[in-house]
């Protein structure tokens, strides 16, 4: 086995084995060579679950960025798994915990009983027989994002041993489920290795979603199960036969070793000064630009190299389709600010490897101008926040919202329609794991945090929600009837929009969190998805959706329409009327009523033209006559949607030429066909 760690400012790294059950060091065995800055040492004889850590030697001067501490046992920044849990203690800190000169006292007790081992391991020999990669077009895309445990803690029809693990996110039950919506990409929470934060530990709660890295090789020991690290690849193999890419959101941004009081566990400990960015003008302190206490220091070399070896690792050998990026903008930060051109994207635009996988960025942090969203350059993906409030804010009935949703409907061009980037940038959202559930949005008008032990202070303050006349749970039937139809029209939105959708997990089964939107530490009933209101037909009515999303290819364009004439039959791309006809007055705040032809964008090319065409009627107001767009003498109008009904079948199949009753506050799509049946 050859062992080789990066570190500039060491002056000694050493290899520390320990015994099978990682309670006793056997052996310390000094790094001998240096090749640059790469420590390294060649050992034969040892066999696969064998069981390491690493010790530092270097100068302890926090006021200069460094924090050696050779008493600190490191996790190995590549290894590729860990055993035992990592326990809060006081030893596990680089500085001695009381002690009047804080950070800048020096702990000497030995941490490596409070901090998990490395494993060797050969992840290389799982044998993925005939398994290839879906590679699903980003026009056919259809996200689900969910939780590995959140997803399956609340199924009877998993099996009991599988649920919280991999294999049960791929059991049969989940892909049958997955595959009846018309599912095309799972994009899993963080499952790098992470740890619990200290704050949780003293409230005897634990980090559930997962953005807390402690290692970008290793997966996260809870929910491996007995097959190890094959059940994750065992996982990926199940999901590409049955069709679905998997992605996986990835926190390269920042570590769990926190802030200047946070403990000392690996990057800290290994070089400080090279892995994180430091203030310039006070280098014991960190630059915070995520909120998290730490900066990865991602424009550095070395540990650039180390995200993309990460990244490569879970293509190469786990099989993975594609990544989305936990507060993307920090990876791109150079020292004087975001740069799309920066070495990070560089590097990812000439990988061989990278640069043929999905990419999505949340395209912001909370450093300044940490908003990027239509930044990044192609080939990323972006979440698109802006489509998610529009939507909320236009079906609640919020004023001003038509002109912005018009432009969310087709792809958010104002923002993305640039630099030759495609309509499928926009990764459009309602919910997220982030904020309400669906069911949630819904029911309630404000936040209930209570059970996160902050006094509800955190989360987002404003959700653009409203619960329908009753706050949380009730049995009044006009409420509930109110609730549904505005679920279906934010689902119809999203599904029939330009753009990449992304559904949460369990927003079909009408999952609630009790009015919780930041369950990011509750590995319990909040958390997890109650699927005990699956199956009806909001399941149904989303599984219509997505199948018109397949069906009609106009609907998942990626080239933006601009109302430019088509060589092959001199009309518009797309149109847009008012509920009478004509032009919509763009003008007026109090607009509810309009609606869009749609047709192939005119600048696909000849081969993929097509006469469909599509007329979406989107009403927020009053039961009205919705003139629909003239045909000519043999065509008609054939109602495909309608969310005035709980599945979404229109209440007549008859072919309409004029104009048609849509109920109020709903959305009616139409397909123009020449044959009436």
């Amino acid at each position: 086995m050859n062992f080789a760690v990066f570190s500039a400012n060491a002056e000694q790294i050493e290899l520390c084995l320990f015994s099978a059950d990682g309670a006793h060091e056997t052996a310390r065995i000094p790094l001998p060579e240096r090749t640059g800055d790469v420590w390294h040492v060649h050992l034969a004889g040892l066999a696969p679950g064998a069981l390491y850590g690493l010790r530092a030697h270097g100068r302890y001067a926090p006021g200069e960025g460094h924090r050696f501490n050779p008493h600190k046992l490191l996790m190995d920044p590549y290894a590729r798994q860990l055993h035992g849990t990592f326990r809060w203690a006081d030893t596990v800190f680089g500085y001695t915990i009381g002690s009047d000169h804080g950070d800048l006292s020096c702990d000497r007790r030995d941490s490596a009983a409070a901090v998990p081992k490395c494993v060797v391991t050969d992840p290389n020999g799982f044998d993925w027989g005939d398994d290839r990669p879906p590679n699903t077009a980003w026009d056919r895309t259809v996200i689900y994002e969910g939780h590995t445990r959140g997803l399956t803690m609340g199924r009877d029809d998993v099996p009991k041993h599988q649920r919280g693990l991999f294999a049960g996110v791929a059991s049969d039950a989940m892909l049958d489920h997955l595959t009846r919506l018309g599912i095309t990409a799972i994009e899993l929470l963080p499952v790098h290795a992470f740890l619990n934060e200290h704050f949780l530990d003293v409230r005897r709660l634990r980090n559930y979603w997962g953005y807390n890295s402690i290692g970008f090789f290793a997966l996260q020991p809870r929910y491996l199960g007995k097959d190890g690290i094959a059940g994750f690849q065992k996982m990926v193999r199940r999901f590409h036969a049955a069709g679905i890419e998997v992605i996986l959101d990835v926190v390269y941004n920042h570590t769990a070793e926190g802030a200047e009081l946070g403990p000392t566990l690996s990057f800290r400990g290994l070089d400080n000064a090279s892995y994180y960015w430091l203030h310039p003008d006070n280098p014991r302190y960190y630059v915070n630009d995520t909120g998290c206490g730490n900066t990865l220091q991602v424009s550095h070399p070395f540990v650039l190299r180390m995200v993309l070896d990460s990244l490569r690792y879970w293509v190469e050998v786990m099989h993975i389709d594609g990544f989305r990026f936990d507060l993307g903008t920090t990876l791109g930060r150079e020292r004087y600010g975001f740069d799309p051109c920066g070495s990070f994207f560089d590097a990812l635009g000439q990988d061989p490897v990278l640069s043929r996988v999905k990419m999505i960025a949340e395209a912001w942090d909370v450093g300044p101008g940490g908003y990027q969203v239509g930044s990044f350059p192609a080939p990323f993906a972006e979440w698109n926040d802006l489509f998610r409030d529009t939507v909320r804010q236009f079906w609640r009935g919020d004023a001003s919202k038509a002109q912005v949703l018009s432009d969310c409907l087709l792809g958010s061009a104002l923002s993305f329609d640039h630099n030759g980037r495609r309509t499928w940038s926009s990764v459009n959202f309602i919910t997220a794991h982030d904020g309400f559930t669906l069911k949630d949005l819904v029911s309630y008008n404000r936040k209930r945090n209570h059970a996160n032990g902050e006094n509800d202070r955190d989360g987002p303050q404003e959700n653009y929600s409203s619960n329908g006349g009753v706050s949380g749970k009730t049995s009044n039937s006009e409420v509930l009837q109110r609730r549904a139809r505005r679920k279906r029209n934010m689902l119809a939105t999203l599904m029939l929009s330009q753009g990449t959708p992304m559904l949460l997990a369990g927003d079909e089964a009408g999952n609630s969190q009790g009015g919780n939107n930041n369950a990011y530490c509750q590995d319990n009933a909040i958390g997890w998805i109650d699927w005990s209101g699956g199956g009806g037909t909001q399941e149904a009515f989303l599984c219509r959706l997505i199948a018109l999303r397949h069906k009609y290819p106009v609907l998942r364009q990626s080239r933006f329409l601009h109302g430019y004439e088509r060589d092959a039959d001199g009309r518009p791309d797309v149109e847009w009327f008012g509920a009478d006809g004509a032009p919509p007055q763009w003008d007026d705040p109090r607009l509810r009523q309009f609606g869009v032809l749609l047709r192939r964008a005119a600048l696909t090319p000849a081969f993929r033209q097509t006469r469909q065409t599509l007329f979406l009627a989107i009403n927020g107001g009053n039961t009205i006559d919705f003139a629909l767009p003239p045909v000519s003498d043999g065509s008609h109008w054939h109602q495909m949607l309608d969310t005035a009904m709980a599945d979404g079948v229109p209440a007549s199949a008859k072919p309409s030429d004029s104009e048609v009753e849509i109920g109020h506050d709903s959305l009616a799509l139409f397909v123009l066909t020449e044959d009436p049946t």
